[in-house]
């Protein structure tokens, strides 16, 4: 699904944020990114999400040469893949309900089909009691979990999480990595950058380790 050769990534004219990366993941893989901060992990991320294109070297993505894609292929890719980010990024003049049904709404599903799997995914989060007010009123942790509702709600191909569980306590924490490995197994491919030790020992996958913007383990 996703191949790097000899990848380089710089803001402007400034040093190079990520150098020399080459590994591939294949389809229906769960990797967690790891590295200390400042590494390039979210440099990284957002190579992924195709909204940058590295500096030097060639990413392929779903079989595409993405650096070779016209603007509209790259906005037609990522409707495939789903993101957490570390801020969240609701829409204030939604509602949680409405945040979380966003990417269906944005491929043109109507309300009647999708509104008893977005209820379900919010009850299963612990949102079901917040599912019509707006962001503004919702904790740190209610945020967090609108927005990892919002990320798998359509089933992505790809599931991009930077820090998906910085903000929930560790029961939470866990029931939603629980989340993303029952997606993995239906089939999406999952990347999780985290600094959480707990995870990569509780569960047994695959680290891409970053370290000054190196890749220092594929493993």
């Amino acid at each position: 699904m996703i191949e790097f050769d000899d990848v380089g990534l710089r803001y402007g004219y400034g040093p190079e944020i990520l150098r020399d990366l080459s590994f591939r993941i294949s389809p229906g893989s769960f990797h967690f990114l790891t590295g200390p901060s400042g590494a390039g992990k979210t440099s990284l991320l957002r190579l992924l999400l195709l909204s940058l294109k590295p500096s030097r070297g060639r990413i392929e993505m779903f079989g595409e040469n993405v650096s070779a894609l016209a603007r509209d292929r790259l906005l037609e890719m990522r409707r495939h893949i789903g993101i957490v980010f570390q801020d969240f990024r609701l829409l204030g003049h939604l509602t949680t309900f409405e945040n979380v049904a966003l990417p269906l709404r944005v491929r043109g599903q109507p309300l009647e089909e999708y509104r008893a799997n977005v209820a379900e995914l919010l009850e299963w989060v612990g949102l079901g009691d917040q599912m019509n007010v707006h962001p503004e009123l919702l904790s740190g942790g209610e945020k967090q979990r609108a927005a990892i509702a919002r990320a798998v709600i359509a089933k992505p191909d790809l599931l991009l999480a930077d820090e998906p569980t910085g903000n929930v306590d560790p029961e939470l924490s866990d029931r939603l990595l629980r989340l993303f490995v029952e997606l993995n197994r239906m089939g999406t491919t999952i990347i999780v950058a985290t600094h959480e030790l707990g995870f990569l020992k509780r569960f047994n996958f695959p680290r891409l380790s970053l370290n000054e913007g190196r890749l220092v383990s594929d493993a």
